[in-house]
């Protein structure tokens, strides 16, 4: 399975010489649209978010701060959707995207995904529903004592290894939220 700018995610069958399978229309796609970076997959599910950021048309190139984003959980064997996250609106804060444009990180359980809002979401991989969610778009006190800041998610998704999850926060092309953090959280159990 492989999700594609162009907001269509496909499955392939590696046995029978990569014969399409299915595909799933999931965003509006264009060159800041569909699927950016990498997906995850669990036992029934592929999980891809939608970018599809969008500019105002003004001439600014500011971002739009409705339109965009939204993560899907699609079934493996027919690519239905089956589970699914709007887009989350960015009221009026400055430089920001609903655009889910980071890679996402799925764990047993939960998936992960980083937005161009600079928000770190969790979502039940059951009903969709909110399990957690972190404002990484501000000030830190840092390790080495340098100047931290968080903001917009793109590019490489959150790692999760024993117990503990990593993210980058900062990302300022396309007109993003700019920062130069690394944050690291301890996973709670339930």
């Amino acid at each position: 399975m492989i999700g594609q700018k162009s907001g269509v995610v496909s499955a392939f069958d590696p046995d029978h010489d990569g014969k399409l399978l299915w595909q799933t229309r999931v965003g509006k796609g264009g060159p800041l649209g569909g699927m950016e970076w990498g997906s995850a997959a669990d036992q029934e599910r592929v999980y891809v978010a939608n970018s599809d950021v969008r500019f105002l048309l003004d001439g600014t190139r500011r971002l739009n701060s409705n339109e965009g984003g939204g993560l899907f959980g699609l079934g493996l064997s027919d690519g239905k959707v089956t589970m699914q996250v709007p887009p989350v609106a960015c009221g009026e804060r400055d430089r920001c995207s609903p655009a889910l444009s980071a890679a996402v990180t799925a764990i047993p359980g939960a998936v992960f995904s980083g937005g161009v809002s600079g928000f770190l979401r969790a979502y039940s991989t059951d009903d969709a529903r909110l399990l957690w969610e972190f404002d990484t778009a501000r000030d830190y006190a840092t390790v080495n004592g340098v100047s931290g800041r968080g903001g917009a998610m793109d590019g490489p998704g959150p790692v999760i290894v024993d117990g503990m999850l990593h993210v980058n926060s900062g990302y300022a092309q396309w007109s993003g939220i700019p920062g130069n953090v690394l944050l690291a959280f301890e996973l709670g159990q339930p």
